[in-house]
């Protein structure tokens, strides 16, 4: 006979401190059953209201990633299209949840689902009666506030890191592949990965940060120091906005079409148009010492 199964369902982006608690309690609920998160991508703002849809905190890995680290066992992703978005509450239970046959579904308090949002909790108490039970979970706070993926977007557009650090418990990560940029770091003695910033995930505001490095194409690859640079390069009156990092006193590196994490800790100055390049350089190395204090210290 397999294992029973408890169900947390949610959008789970960013796998913040809320979802952490969600998925221990799910854990708590039914010692011994397998705990599978039930995910949806995109994003079902960006197939219902794609006006206002969210610039995603992670990718779809990373979302995976985080969830198994948080202790769950299977992951079930939905693939969020119009067609599901037109389902009612009792087609949703019909097609995601019965198939995994749940002893338990633990969702938090303001779960809604189905239709235009036309099921919460009560209706699927209903749909399960007899079959599966639900628990509803208060929201976590910081004291204030709920945890939620919304309060962290705020906090990574505004470079606030440690605050994200506190909802999240997790580094904000951007990750991506390293193209041929201008070489401008390279002449002026600060080489840098360039990773393009795609549209509909989140970004830090443009500015220059502390934060660190890592190969994501070899397995427990280390970690490097570096500072991080978004914009679009303004002294040099660039257009396209992309993430830039130098790895601290490394000019040896070659990253190209290597797949990278940028992990941001610190903000450490907004976006500057320099009058030069002369003055541009003095400032990277005032910048690279600052971020090499703060990383050393961290």
């Amino acid at each position: 006979m397999s294992r029973p199964t408890v169900v947390v369902i949610g959008n789970f982006d960013g796998v913040h401190r809320g979802h952490v608690e969600l998925i221990h309690l799910a854990r708590e609920s039914e010692p011994g059953a397998r705990v599978v998160a039930v995910t949806f991508w995109p994003h079902p703002m960006s197939v219902v209201r794609p006006d206002q849809a969210p610039p995603l905190l992670t990718t779809l890995e990373r979302r995976k990633k985080l969830l198994r680290n948080a202790g769950v066992d299977d992951i079930v992703v939905v693939h969020f299209t119009p067609e599901v978005a037109s389902w009612s509450p009792a087609q949703f239970v019909d097609a995601v949840i019965r198939p995994l046959h749940p002893a338990r579904i633990v969702v938090g308090e303001n779960f809604r689902f189905g239709f235009r949002a036309s099921g919460d909790v009560s209706t699927l108490a209903e749909l399960g009666a007899g079959e599966f039970k639900v628990q509803a979970v208060t929201l976590v706070t910081d004291g204030t506030q709920p945890s939620s993926s919304t309060l962290i977007r705020h906090a990574v557009a505004e470079g606030d890191f440690g605050r994200v650090r506190e909802l999240s418990d997790n580094v904000f990560r951007f990750s991506g592949v390293v193209v041929r940029g201008d070489h401008r770091g390279r002449e002026m003695g600060f080489p840098t990965a360039n990773v393009p910033v795609p549209l509909g995930l989140a970004v830090p505001a443009d500015g220059v940060y502390a934060g660190w490095v890592t190969r994501l194409d070899i397995p427990s690859a280390q970690r490097w120091p570096a500072a991080i640079s978004v914009g679009t390069n303004p002294t040099f009156d660039g257009v396209e906005r992309r993430v830039e990092a130098y790895v601290l006193d490394r000019d040896d590196l070659e990253l190209y079409d290597v797949e990278i994490a940028i992990d941001f800790y610190a903000r450490l100055r907004g976006q500057v148009k320099y009058a030069g390049k002369e003055a541009l350089i003095k400032q990277m190395h005032a910048d690279v010492e600052e971020a090499r204090h703060l990383l050393h210290a961290a």
